[in-house]
This record gives C-alpha cells, sequence and structure tokens, in this order.
C-alpha cells in the first residue's frame, strides 16, 4: 500500500516568552489526534514539542498535501491557540499567518515535511525506518550542511561507498526568496554536481534542500520545510524553525551517519529576536529554549513502521545519549564565543535578513538623518 508520512509544525504560544507549550495546549492535540485515529483520519499520530513549537507526526493513506489531513492539522493548532490566549501566553498563534489555510497549510505558517512512499516490506525496503528532525530558533537552511555531508559525503557516510548508495543522491534545492509563479526548484545530483549543489547551500537564509531521493532506486530519502514566515507575513513574525523527514537503512544512510554531521554544530541564522548567528545545538525531545539567548536546538525522533502503517510501540530519541553532551558543550562554547560580539559584524544577520524587523525601521530613520557634505 501507499502510505504517507506528514510532519507539521508550528509555534502557536508559549509559557513565559518563547520557551514551550502549556501541558493543556499539548494535551488538547494530543486528544485530537487520538480521535482522528478512532475515525480513521490517519493511522497513528506522535505529539512533541521542540521548544515552543507544536510538532505533529501522522501516518495515514490520503497521500502528500492531502486537504483533509492539513486542515486537521490546523484544526489542531488553532485548538491549541486557544488554550494560549487563554492563559496569556506569549505569542498565541503566532505562525498561523492567514484566517484558514487553502487546500493545505504550505504557505500558511506551519512548517510542512511529507514523504509518500509504497510500503509492502519488499526488496530493497523489507523493513520502513524514518527520523524526524525538528527545529526552533532558526532560519530554513538550518539543515544544509548536515544533509549535504550526510548524503553526499563518505566522511560521515562510509554507506555511500556500498553498491546500494554508491550512485549517490538527487538534491531539489530551493531558492526561497523567488515566491512568485510558485517554487523555483533546481535538481542537482550528487556527487557529480557537489561543487554547484555547496555553491547554493552556503547560503541557507536564501536557498535550502526540498527534497532527496536515491539515484539507484528513484525512491524518496527526505522532505524539508522551506517555508520563509517573513515572505508570508510580509514581516518578521519568527525564524522559519524547519522539519525534515528522513528515510533510513539500506539504500539511505544509516541513522547514525544522519545524525553524526550535528556535532559539527554549524552556525545558523536564528537566535534571539531571529537575528543572530548561533550554533545549532542538538538535544533531546520536548526540551524548552531556557538557555542563553535562546540558542538554536534540533531534536530528532526515529521511528518503524508496523504492517499496518502504524508507529512501533517505542521511538528512539537520538540526541538523549551521553554522547551528545559533549557536543552541547561544544555549541555553548561557540555560542558564548560569537555573541561576545554583541550586535557587531558576522554575529548578526546581514541587513538584507533584519528588513522585515524593526530593524529596518531604526535604519531608515537614520538613513533620513544623513546630509551630503561637500569636499573643499
Amino acid at each position: 500500500m501507499k502510505v504517507t508520512i506528514s510532519v507539521i509544525k508550528a509555534d502557536v504560544g508559549s509559557v513565559g516568552g518563547h520557551t514551550k507549550p502549556t501541558q493543556k495546549m499539548m494535551d488538547s492535540v494530543k486528544k485530537m489526534v487520538t480521535a482522528a485515529i478512532k475515525k480513521k483520519l490517519i493511522i497513528d499520530g506522535k505529539v512533541t514539542h521542540t521548544g515552543d513549537d507544536i510538532c505533529l507526526i501522522m501516518s495515514h493513506t490520503k497521500g502528500s498535501d492531502n486537504p483533509k489531513i492539513h486542515q486537521f492539522a490546523w484544526d489542531c493548532f488553532i485548538k491549541a491557540t486557544g488554550f494560549a490566549d487563554e492563559c496569556g501566553c506569549y505569542g498565541a498563534g503566532q505562525d498561523l499567518l492567514v484566517d484558514a489555510p487553502s487546500g493545505n497549510v504550505r504557505g500558511a505558517g506551519p512548517g510542512v515535511a511529507e514523504l509518500t512512499f509504497t510500503f509492502d516490506r519488499k526488496d530493497p525496503r523489507p523493513a520502513e525506518s524514518f527520523m524526524v528532525f525538528a527545529a526552533d530558533k532558526c532560519g530554513p537552511g538550518a539543515y544544509n550542511l548536515p544533509l549535504l555531508l550526510a548524503f553526499a559525503d563518505p566522511m560521515y557516510c562510509a554507506g555511500l561507498m556500498l553498491p546500494k548508495m554508491i550512485k549517490g543522491f538527487r538534491f531539489e534545492i530551493i531558492d526561497m526568496n523567488n515566491t512568485k509563479g510558485g517554487d523555483h526548484i533546481i535538481t542537482l545530483n550528487a556527487p557529480d554536481d557537489m561543487y554547484e549543489i555547496a555553491m547554493l547551500l552556503r547560503d541557507g537564509e536564501r536557498f535550502g534542500i526540498r527534497n532527496i531521493y536515491s539515484r539507484t532506486y528513484d525512491e524518496p530519502a527526505a522532505a524539508l520545510s522551506t517555508d520563509r514566515l517573513h515572505s508570508i507575513a510580509g514581516k518578521y513574525t519568527g525564524k522559519d524553525d524547519p522539519v525534515a523527514l528522513i528515510r533510513t537503512q539500506g539504500i539511505f544512510p544509516a541513522p547514525e551517519e544522519i545524525v553524526s554531521p550535528f556535532a559539527k554544530v554549524p552556525y545558523v541564522g536564528g537566535d534571539a529576536r531571529g537575528s543572530h548567528n548561533m550554533p545549532l545545538m542538538p538535544v533531546p525531545i520536548n526540551t524548552a529554549v531556557t538557555g542563553l539567548y535562546c540558542l538554536p536546538i534540533v531534536s530528532c525522533l526515529g521511528f518503524s513502521l508496523q504492517r499496518n502503517g502504524r508507529f512501533s510501540d517505542y521511538e528512539v530519541d537520538f540526541f538523549d545519549n551521553p554522547a551528545w553532551d559533549l557536543v552541547r558543550l561544544k555549541a555553548q562554547e561557540k555560542a558564548l564565543e560569537i555573541r561576545s560580539q554583541g550586535w557587531y559584524g558576522n554575529a548578526m544577520l546581514p541587513y538584507e535578513e533584519l528588513e522585515y524587523s524593526g530593524f529596518k525601521t531604526t535604519m531608515n530613520k537614520l538613513l533620513k538623518k544623513f546630509k551630503v557634505k561637500k569636499r573643499k
């Protein structure tokens, strides 16, 4: 049968600032997911949070971009927004940028990643496992470097030298600055077009990976959210906080090969007011943002699928392991170092990225005060 995994995430309010949703908010969404399973709208569902973002992870047979699935997710976020508003939470409904989604929630605020594939447990996929990454306080290109290394660099993924993966992977890259007339996509192959891919992905505020496919089997390997919230709202409403959905093992990289590049804790756009360059820290699921400066964080859960399309009885929290404690310390050290520059230079994002925020207003007022001084 054809199975779709849908991951839809949004910030609809949090306690004491941009920290985490309330328990009532989480419980309300969990109850709706349980009811949706009973009604057979979805096969299975899991509700988590990363920082202040609520994340729905669902399996179903309705395909990608299905209006019923997306409307259900929207209704979940509306319900949670009600509880957020009731208890005076900060940013209630923050990521819900339209009155109602038109068909699906792409372009309406929530981050969406979906994969549809044949699930028959036959070769080359006798078992189906996948990972869900959820990031908070960071821009849309947060996964550019880690996933390029995981799917194209044998220094991180030795499996690329094996027969099932040696032909490499196909990358769909989106230009997130171009929003008119549909998505602007380029398709490039690794390893053939490695330099061209790197040329684009170095700019995570403009270019991002949207999909990855196996070149050997033409099977979807990964899907990522790539919406820019300020492009939708026309102003700064919060960072884009992307999600990534990745199939693993066999014809795809193994989980350990996918998570290992995150030990680099690369600098990404985000942090307090979404205006700084800061390292991406791997954290356990359901971690609140309470550290210094709203450090960008990323969580990762691993699942297996049963024959009926339900999730396995247990999921794996890949970053909830002592091995990552040293990496988190590294991230904090890098954060303290760059934030010691405060507002200066590369510590903050360039003005092109800040133009949707209040920084533009301040800058425009200053520019009007400049006067021409003629040379003698």
